[in-house]
């Protein structure tokens, strides 16, 4: 028990660490391109972040633990918009969004996460998979050809603070090297939870939507914060939304394309599903209401949170 509990805590630092270098090497040679700043939260920071979400479940599915891979989606798409949003809101004087933002990403994050619980409710098939899969397609494509022309004063001065072409060796090294980190430290939490829920015989759901989904959504807690204390929100609701529509669509297709069937976890279906689509629509009228999430609001998303963990057991 010991060596599992050791491998879930070192397979959590080394995905905040390795993810915090892939995206920002990743968003560093972005930003090079002059990429708007929704586009690159959306789309760069928001998918590069859920690389732990992807490789762990992806593991998991893969190794006889789809409960655990299932549950890690609900429960870091849970936790973004609640716990993560809300410590967002807490740091800054509130998440303002502007109406682009409300017409095009809004809907698609919580479009994405709708139609993944739709799916895995009765459990995911291979053909649900790839319905997914070529969801994340048409997103990515809408996202990046909407996002054509638009600029903001935080793209204009990472632009023109982002490396020259011959200085792009060093963010796209460490994107490489944060993106290894994350495979080592997926394998290691994986590994670790499988064995915490052996040995306590606790479901592989609960621990995928608990301890797993916690440790994958430490690096859009990170990036989340930074982009509140810096006044950041585009980039802050763009990494979520993103996180969010990645998790749904590309970690859900990975998972049932590897290991489809029905869960085994009754709370999963039910309990998990359901609190995922509450919070997104909560999230959502939060985001609509007058273009801001106050902090009252920020400090409700996290006390809903704590008061939810309970009934994930």
């Amino acid at each position: 028990m010991l060596l599992h509990l050791a491998a879930i805590g070192v397979g959590v630092l080394v995905l905040a660490k390795a993810a915090d270098a892939f995206v920002s090497g990743a968003a560093a040679l972005s930003l090079r391109w002059g990429l708007p700043a929704v586009v690159v939260g959306a789309v760069v920071i928001g998918f590069g972040t859920s690389a732990p979400e992807l490789l762990v479940s992806g593991i998991a599915a893969a190794e006889g633990g789809p409960d655990i891979a299932l549950g890690n989606i609900i429960g870091s798409n849970i936790a973004n918009l609640t716990l993560v949003l809300g410590i967002a809101g807490l740091v800054g004087t509130g998440i303002a969004v502007d109406s682009a933002t409300i017409r095009r990403e809004v809907p698609l994050g919580i479009g994405a996460t709708v139609l993944f619980g739709w799916f895995v409710h009765d459990g995911l098939t291979r053909v649900e998979g790839l319905l997914l899969l070529a969801a994340l397609v048409g997103v990515l494509a809408f996202i990046l050809l909407s996002g054509r022309g638009r600029s903001d004063s935080f793209t204009d001065q990472a632009a023109d603070n982002a490396p020259e072409q011959s200085d792009v060796r060093r963010p796209g090294l460490a994107a490489g090297l944060g993106l290894l980190g994350v495979v080592l430290g997926a394998q290691a939490l994986v590994f670790g939870a499988i064995g915490v829920a052996d040995g306590l015989g606790l479901s592989g759901g609960f621990v995928g939507m608990t301890i797993v989904a916690i440790g994958t959504s430490l690096p859009e807690i990170v990036t989340s914060t930074q982009a509140a204390s810096q006044g950041r929100t585009e980039l802050l609701v763009g990494n979520l939304l993103g996180s969010n529509m990645f998790n749904s669509l590309g970690v859900g297709a990975t998972v049932a394309l590897v290991a489809p069937g029905p869960e085994g976890a009754a709370n999963l279906a039910v309990v998990g599903v359901g609190a995922m689509i509450v919070t997104s629509l909560v999230a959502l009228l939060f985001l609509t209401t007058q273009r801001v999430v106050s902090r009252t609001e920020a400090a409700a998303l996290v006390t809903g949170y704590v008061i939810l963990l309970p009934f994930l057991s």
